[in-house]
């Protein structure tokens, strides 16, 4: 015998006694109350009884293993009407699990070319965040449009990110506001945040709090928030749909340690190498009969570096490679 315990009211339901029938009229009780039928009843020995349901207003189906008598009603929950039982005509009954049929295969299909959709969206974010992440790139900052999921009346407070868009990448992981403000003119709509404002500095590092963020609410609007890149790969992975949005990649100004220095030295042939960062050097030109060589060599190409103030594809190598470098360049 398999009992079933509300914590609610602390009444015992028993699964092995059969509540309802089969084309019953039911209820279900939330922010609304709905009207079901039983279209199905299923009975096993180990777990009881399993009511097959499917909605009468907007047909889909559901299933529980519990009813309780209306008269009894405390909050949500399933109900039967114990006091005026209602039936469904049979065939009625079969006419509304067809349309639910329908309605759930629609469904299925247009899930299926979302996926597809989002898998292909993905596929370019991918390769585009493999040629834009720097090499020595540890964090990313990143502003997100919060949307507030709150149900204030019953105490509730959640929000969830609706959209995220790419604003620079940072080569060390400690929080920092000032940072957040160098990268907030890169988007319209975090322009604001360029001007310090200690009211927008929220620091949460305790439990339950929501970590370092520059905004003035994590519940609504547009806030910046860094984000430590652990694997290079993971963080592709996590943000391959936003980076499939070109428009979600805001890149225009960058740290001043990031733009690559006016020391630039012409190498051998048609190549030019340049101290790109403090801990970065970068080779432009027509590198692609020698694409091979350079990703054997450690470097990771990038089609957003920069050039004399101008966008450039390139590749981006640790300085420590620099020698290596150049003894290459030479012997092409």
């Amino acid at each position: 015998m398999t009992k079933l315990v509300d914590l609610s009211t602390g009444r015992v339901h028993d699964t092995n006694i059969q509540t309802v029938k089969v084309n019953q009229v039911v209820l279900l009780n939330n922010r609304d109350v709905t009207k079901w039928v039983v279209y199905k009843i299923d009975f096993d020995p180990r777990w009881g009884y399993t009511y097959h349901i499917v909605s009468l207003e907007d047909p889909h189906f559901e299933r529980t293993v519990n009813f309780a008598p209306w008269s009894r009603k405390f909050g949500i929950g399933w109900y039967y009407d114990d006091e005026k039982t209602e039936f469904m005509d049979a065939f009625e009954v079969v006419i509304l699990c067809q349309q639910a049929q329908r309605k759930a295969a629609e469904k299925a299909e247009a899930e299926l070319k979302e996926k597809e959709r989002r898998d292909q969206v993905k596929a370019v974010g991918r390769e585009r965040l493999e040629g834009l992440i720097p090499a020595d790139a540890k964090a990313a900052i990143i502003a997100c449009e919060q949307q507030d999921d709150s149900e204030r009346e019953t105490d509730y407070y959640a929000a969830s990110t609706s959209r995220r868009v790419i604003l620079g990448f940072s080569s060390h992981t400690k929080n920092n506001f000032q940072e957040m403000r160098n990268h907030a003119g890169n988007f319209e709509e975090t322009a604001y945040l360029t001007k310090k404002n200690e009211d927008y500095e929220n620091r949460e590092n305790y439990t339950g709090g929501h970590g370092y963020y520059l905004g003035k609410s994590k519940y609504f609007g547009w806030i910046i928030e860094k984000v430590q890149i652990y694997k290079r790969e993971h963080f592709i992975e996590e943000y391959a749909y936003t980076a499939g949005n070109e428009e979600n990649i805001r890149l225009k100004a960058t740290l001043e340690k990031e733009q690559p220095t006016e020391t630039a030295t012409s190498a051998t042939g048609d190549y030019t190498i340049v101290d790109y960062s403090e801990k970065s050097v970068a080779i432009f030109g027509d590198t692609k009969a020698i694409k091979e060589q350079l990703s054997a060599l450690g470097g990771r190409f990038n089609r957003y570096l920069t050039l004399n103030g101008g966008r450039c594809a390139g590749w981006i190598f640790q300085k420590s490679r620099e020698e290596e470098l150049r003894r290459l360049i030479n012997s092409n």
